[in-house]
């Protein structure tokens, strides 16, 4: 007797059918997938061997491990874990409601500040990239990153060219750390980020490339990067970097994701 599936049935495995795609996306941009592909077969020759084949004693020892899998996925997987509920948690994700805070609080005065803190942001990047001065910018947009700024010096101080370049200065005390700015205002500096863990990262990319690459995948910030070696400017939002920009590119990627903000 065929059985015909009902409403719910079809959403729960649309539903199913989703979380194993978020699944697939989070594991494939920390460069885990490799070890998801080998769980995943581990269930199905525990499935065949133990509901198919019906081995009883192979079958056994399947039942063992899989009665302890879920502790030590829980460990091999903690990072990932994290990341999928601190995604879950963003503010970026309750967009409508952040959308219609930004229509009541926009106004030109804003977007006019917004442009001119903008230019001073570039103005050091390119500064730097000519002098081959190694900088980590962080700028925030939704997601509060207050635990990583208090891992530095607060600041607290307004957008300045010439405040960033001293700041990333060689002999500076804080040049090591990243820069975090909040609210168009220079927060924090010498803050420690978390550094991705994705192994598809090219070999070329330092920690300052790694650490933007890690913050961005837990938060909707920009991180903005200059490279101490080549003196080039990168950009790393939502896991994804993008290396060797110019400064009038880098100026109209920041007007374009902070216009809101």
């Amino acid at each position: 007797m065929l059985l015909s599936p009902g409403f719910k049935d079809i959403v729960d495995i649309i539903l199913v059918a989703l979380l194993m795609y978020q699944m697939f996306n989070l594991l494939k941009k920390s460069g885990a997938i490799n070890v998801f592909i080998g769980i995943l077969s581990f269930i199905i020759a525990w499935f065949m061997v133990s509901y198919v084949f019906k081995m009883e004693l192979l079958g056994a020892i399947f039942d063992r491990v899989v009665s302890v899998g879920a502790f030590g996925l829980i460990v091999l997987f903690q990072n990932e874990i994290r990341r999928f509920f601190s995604k879950i948690g963003s503010k970026r994700n309750w967009g409508l409601l952040q959308n219609l805070k930004r229509l009541m609080n926009i106004s030109k005065d804003k977007n006019e500040n917004k442009n001119i803190y903008v230019v001073q942001i570039v103005l050091a990047c390119r500064n730097m990239a000519k002098t081959k001065t190694g900088a980590l910018i962080v700028v925030t947009k939704d997601d509060d990153l207050e635990l990583y700024a208090q891992s530095g010096e607060i600041i607290n101080s307004n957008i300045n060219s010439r405040l960033i370049e001293n700041i990333f200065f060689k002999n500076s005390p804080l040049h090591d750390g990243a820069l975090i700015i909040s609210k168009d205002r220079i927060k924090a500096a010498g803050c420690i980020l978390p550094v991705s863990k994705n192994q598809t990262i090219p070999k070329r990319y330092g920690l300052r490339h790694r650490a933007a690459l890690g913050v961005s995948e837990l938060s909707d910030a920009v991180v903005i990067t200059v490279s101490e070696e080549t003196g080039q400017i990168s950009w790393a939002i939502n896991g994804m970097l993008n290396g060797d920009a110019k400064p009038e590119e880098l100026e109209h990627f920041l007007s374009e994701q902070l216009a809101e903000y």
